[in-house]
């Protein structure tokens, strides 16, 4: 049969999501931990291939191939006592054939936390970036505005090679401070590699007055990685949800009403 995986996971551990030679990765463990519950080799399909050290509240995992007298609910159990505590299955579900984690979702949410004040906190240390500076939150959201939309996303992303399509469409960018957190929630029909952390690193720098919200189309229009601002570190970025026909994913630990919010 083939499953679908709610995956949550602390990204500090790991050298990012995706299956990598030597090293550890919440792919590999999860599909290390399939394979022995089933007794054969597995592989998976991740929604959204997250880079080393950032986390995920809704995850979404497809394995084809799990005998079909084991039972789902079973399955979970298993898996979240042999993985690694950084790594929690929320639901686990038998699903369609042609259900592909990857291929079948609309969009996916990810949210950027920065902590906005004069020190840190070391209980939030590892899922923020730390910015002692104010933060002109107001013209966040109006370079925002300008990113939001189908366009060419080469100056905010990595492509994995030459003649891969850079046009994303980028459905909501939006900036809101509650206290001293600030978050940046963005969603899209997919992201270029280091994209979020990108388009957080020039709003960061249109928030430090440093650039004019004006300046947005022309960073689009240059195509060019030196164009924009840089890529912040990643423990501030989690992907909060993934959508598909049938709802969002993650609601077990990003509850909608929050999730519509953030």
């Amino acid at each position: 049969m083939n499953l679908r995986l709610d995956v949550a996971y602390d990204g500090a551990p790991f050298r990012g999501f995706a299956r990598q030679p030597d090293v550890r990765t919440v792919q590999g463990d999860l599909e290390e931990a399939l394979s022995k519950l089933c007794g054969a080799e597995l592989s998976t399909v991740g929604a959204g291939r997250t880079d080393a050290g950032v986390h995920a509240l809704g995850q979404v995992v497809s394995v084809f191939g799990v005998p079909d007298d084991l039972d789902p609910v079973k399955i979970r159990d298993s898996l979240n006592s042999m993985l690694h505590p950084a790594i929690a299955v929320s639901e686990c579900r038998s699903v369609p054939e042609d259900f592909n984690a990857r291929f079948g979702a609309l969009s996916r949410a990810y949210v950027y936390g920065i902590l906005q004040r004069r020190f840190s906190d070391p209980f939030l240390a590892p899922t923020v970036l730390f910015h002692p500076e104010p933060l002109d939150v107001e013209a966040m959201n109006e370079a925002a505005g300008h990113l939001v939309g189908a366009h060419d996303f080469s100056s905010f992303g990595r492509l994995p090679h030459s003649d891969a399509p850079a046009e994303r469409v980028l459905y909501e960018l939006r900036v809101r401070r509650d206290g001293d957190l600030i978050r940046v929630r963005a969603r899209a029909n997919a992201f270029l590699q280091q994209m979020v952390r990108s388009l957080v690193g020039t709003l960061i720098q249109v928030g430090e007055g440093r650039r004019s919200p004006e300046e947005m189309p022309q960073v689009l229009e240059a195509r060019d990685r030196s164009a924009a601002g840089p890529v912040v570190v990643p423990q501030g970025l989690c992907l909060v949800s993934v959508e598909y026909p049938d709802g969002w994913s993650g609601t077990a630990f990003w509850p909608p009403a929050r999730e519509t919010g953030a």
